[in-house]
Order: C-alpha cells, then sequence, then structure tokens
C-alpha cells in the first residue's frame, strides 16, 4: 500500500482559469497522494465556476466560491483554513507547476526531515527558457527576504509550498494579493524552530498573453511587504497559539511564542 496515499490537501485558488481549469483539475485528482482538493473561485468573471460544476460530485473536491474578488492571498487563507489532510500545498490552476512533482516536495514531510518544503524553481531542473527580466525580479525579491529574515531560500516566490497541517493552520495569515508569498515565508522564518526544506522542481512559464496575472505593481508591494513582516510584525500578530501548543512541537522551550 502506498503511504502517501490521500494524506494530502491541495488549496488551488482559481481567477479567469476557465481555459486550464479542467486540465488541471484531473491531473491533480490523478495523484493517488490527493486526499482532497479545495477549490477557492475568486469571482471569475468567466467560466471558471461554471466548469467546476463539473466536479461539484467529486467526494475529493470541495468547491468555494468567493462573492468578490479578493485575490490570490485571501483564496488561499480560505483554503488552508478548510483544509483537513496531514499535508497542505498550493497549486496554481494553471500548467506552470506539474502535480508530478507532488513525491518530490511530499518526501520530506513524510520523512519527518521537515515542517515546510518549497519547491524550487531555480535549483538547476530542465524546463523551458524563461522570462529573463521575471526570473531576475524573482531572484532580487529573494535575496531581500533571506536578508530580512535570515533564512537561505532559492525561491521565495515559489507556488509549491507544502506545510504539514499544523504548521500552516497556526499561522495568521493577512494579504489579500501577492504579498502572501512575502508574508509566509516571513512567518515562518519568525518561528526560528520550523524546519524548512527546498527541493527542485519543474516549471513551465506561462506568458502574460496567456492570462499570467502577476505584474510590477505586485513587485513594488512585495518589497514594502518584506519590510512590514520581517521588522513590523510582532509574534502575537503571527502566529494563532504558542509553539509548544502544536503538535510536534510540545518537548520545546516554552518562552515566548
Amino acid at each position: 500500500m502506498n503511504d502517501t496515499a490521500g494524506t494530502l490537501s491541495v488549496v488551488m485558488p482559481a481567477y479567469n482559469e476557465e481555459q486550464t481549469i479542467e486540465t488541471i483539475v484531473e491531473r491533480v485528482l490523478s495523484r493517488v497522494e490527493v486526499g482532497e482538493l479545495l477549490i477557492v473561485n475568486d469571482a471569475s468573471t468567466d467560466r471558471t465556476w461554471e466548469v467546476l460544476q463539473k466536479f461539484a460530485d467529486n467526494p475529493r473536491i470541495r468547491l468555494f466560491n468567493q462573492a468578490v474578488n479578493q485575490g490570490k492571498g485571501a483564496a488561499l487563507i480560505r483554503g488552508f483554513a478548510e483544509a483537513q489532510k496531514p499535508f497542505v500545498i498550493v497549486q496554481d490552476a494553471d500548467f506552470e507547476y506539474t502535480p508530478e512533482d507532488y513525491p518530490t516536495v511530499l518526501a520530506p514531510l513524510l520523512a519527518g526531515q521537515a515542517d515546510v518544503v518549497y519547491g524550487s524553481r531555480f535549483m538547476g531542473t530542465p524546463g523551458q527558457v524563461r522570462f529573463f527580466r521575471h526570473e531576475m525580479g524573482n531572484k532580487f525579491l529573494t535575496f531581500l527576504s533571506n536578508w530580512f529574515s535570515d533564512i537561505h531560500l532559492s525561491d521565495m516566490e515559489t507556488c509549491y509550498k507544502a506545510f504539514r497541517r499544523e504548521v500552516i493552520q497556526n499561522l495568521k495569515l493577512e494579504s489579500n494579493r501577492f504579498g502572501i508569498e512575502v508574508e509566509l515565508t516571513a512567518k515562518l522564518a519568525r518561528s526560528r524552530r520550523l524546519r524548512i526544506w527546498e527541493v527542485p522542481i519543474s516549471y513551465n512559464p506561462r506568458r502574460f498573453d496567456e492570462g499570467k496575472k502577476i505584474g510590477w505593481k505586485d513587485g513594488v508591494a512585495a518589497l514594502c511587504h518584506i519590510v512590514r513582516f520581517n521588522w513590523f510584525t510582532s509574534d502575537k500578530d503571527s502566529f494563532v497559539r504558542p509553539w509548544n501548543e502544536i503538535p510536534g512541537f510540545e518537548h520545546e522551550s516554552k518562552s515566548g511564542l
């Protein structure tokens, strides 16, 4: 029997993804690791919600519809709160990231070596040639995040972040848009007790004319978020409960959060 079967909650934010949503859902469901797929439709203005009704009766899928568009971060926060399986991963509703990488990302969690795993696009894996300025922007933001948070990641902005469910549900998250990536990293690093791993993943970047939504304004906002969440956010505003009350951390120091 596969020990990974049904252990994963996949949280998928979706906004105007009618061209890709059906295929990516089927690819996610083809993975034996997936116990549930939580899709949060962020008030799409196209046929995304209509297409999703095809899966409404699937017992492995839970659909949530935001009445007002709030952003990727808000959709993720909703999905994280609803997750029920031992491990949680983020999956975009397009083809940039492949569910075939789930075993690679899950491995350190299943082995008890990690509490959080980042799937890095920049660890030398083969793939399509990428946009230079976009990649350098990602690496610059990662560098600044590393400097402020004092952890050494190669890809802070990656979609593929996986967590023990108890860990992600102990973070107080508030970023509604793409700032969620910065906020997650800052608050995970702030704990100073979580074991954070990186593993290489494949990446197939899509063009802006294919629906890519992040832009230069989000990059500027990320700079502000890096400073704010690393320097001007307290432990009290970062964590729901002290870490020594979270399963797996009970025997650690009880000083602070």
